[in-house]
């Protein structure tokens, strides 16, 4: 399977596990190695002004306590991730395309409490990952819809509207799916 890095990973209806049920997953990295992504339609019930703060960063720029943090997935999710465009000069960044950016240092959160991050962006704890083999399999048992990741549903359109946007891509209406899994 060709790398599918850049890609949205929409489930489908038929994906019962409450950590994807209805999730948008955009894939950081998919390799030889397995498969890294971040949730970006699962806002948790806190914001950046909590994270510095129990980070002990200040922040000065107004209204950037009130960013949504995401729940990036289930794997680690004590750990922070900053999903960014463009790239920027952080201390541990995975360059996902020639534009976008995912940077898990602190740095980056610094630069955002100044007034001086990325452009765009998206906060997370945890992220979702899929070992060797994994994610190709899921594909196979039609777990998940594949399309190349759009920047507007990435950054602008609404968590609770992004599952059925990122499934349009496509050209199916998400919603007229049957949540019965077949092969013919």
């Amino acid at each position: 399977m060709a790398s599918l890095s850049n890609h949205f990973l929409i489930a489908m209806p038929s994906l019962k596990d409450p950590n994807f049920f209805h999730g948008v997953t955009y894939l950081c990295e998919h390799n030889e190695e397995g498969a890294m992504g971040i949730m970006i339609n699962r806002p948790l019930d806190i914001d950046l002004a909590e994270v510095l703060g129990q980070m002990n960063i200040a922040f000065q720029q107004p209204g950037i306590g009130e960013r949504p943090i995401l729940l990036g997935g289930p794997v680690q999710c004590e750990r922070g991730f900053v999903l960014h465009k463009p790239h920027g000069a952080w201390e541990a960044t995975l360059k996902v395309t020639e534009h976008i950016g995912i940077t898990s240092s602190r740095d980056v959160l610094e630069a955002l409490a100044r007034g001086q991050g990325p452009d765009e962006c998206l906060i997370a704890l945890g992220y979702a990952g899929w070992a060797p083999g994994q994610l190709e399999q899921e594909m196979a048992q039609n777990a998940w819809l594949s399309v190349p990741a759009d920047e507007a549903i990435l950054f602008h359109t609404p968590f609770e509207q992004r599952w059925e946007m990122a499934a349009a891509l496509t050209g199916v209406d998400i919603n007229r799916l049957s949540s019965d899994i077949g092969h013919a």
